[in-house]
């Protein structure tokens, strides 16, 4: 079924769009008793739309649910796309430059990976690809030191992906301290020195 088109909620004749302030007096100001439930994006209250005498559910949308959602949606999906590159599709591919912002998602929380600068990796000639490519933050050291990349290599950018969402910040940080800029060395001092490496789990991403 087609999406109704502005026009055509414009002249009445699709669904009725209704104001949020109309919502709100529906639901008696999305008051806590109203309360049916919570979903993945928000919670759904009861509400009475007076001027249609007709009983109505109503999901109050979060901004922070919706952001956590998207953000594990495209962690998850980034693996999955990874897997099939890697291992499903008739001939392993590598991207290159696996990273947060080349992950993306459509209007129905599906995963787009973006900007490849993906080749195929040659069986005969070995598991690498060679010519330098990537992001600064997100390239695993050998790829800077050799200019091959390989499946694992794209592993080791999707590591810091994940490191981006368990800390909350950037791979790169030029405004921080200097040896805190980026990200993964950052980490692994900190652990090297057995300090209290501290990861701190924002309310947008939810783990």
């Amino acid at each position: 079924m087609d999406s109704p088109t502005d026009d055509e909620l414009e002249k009445g004749t699709g669904p009725k769009r209704f104001s949020y302030s109309e919502l709100e007096n529906a639901t008696n100001g999305f008051a806590d008793e109203g309360k049916l439930g919570q979903g993945g994006f928000g919670d759904v209250y009861r509400g009475v739309l007076s001027d249609l005498n007709l009983h109505v559910a109503v999901k109050r949308i979060s901004k922070i649910q919706t952001r956590k959602k998207r953000v594990q949606v495209r962690a998850l999906g980034l693996g999955s796309a990874l897997l099939y590159l890697h291992e499903d599709s008739e001939q392993c591919v590598v991207h290159r430059d696996i990273k947060f912002s080349n992950v993306m998602l459509d209007t129905n929380f599906n995963t787009k990976l973006g900007d490849f600068l993906a080749r195929l990796v040659d069986h005969a000639q070995g598991r690498y690809t060679t010519g330098l490519a990537g992001t600064f933050g997100y390239m695993a050291p050998e790829c800077i030191r050799t200019g091959k990349a390989s499946k694992e290599s794209d592993i080791f950018s999707f590591g810091v992906v994940a490191l981006e969402i368990a800390c909350g910040r950037r791979a790169v940080e030029p405004e921080m301290d200097e040896r805190q800029v980026v990200l993964v060395p950052w980490c692994g001092s900190s652990m090297e020195k057995k300090a209290l490496l501290i990861l701190w789990i924002r309310d947008c991403v939810g783990l």
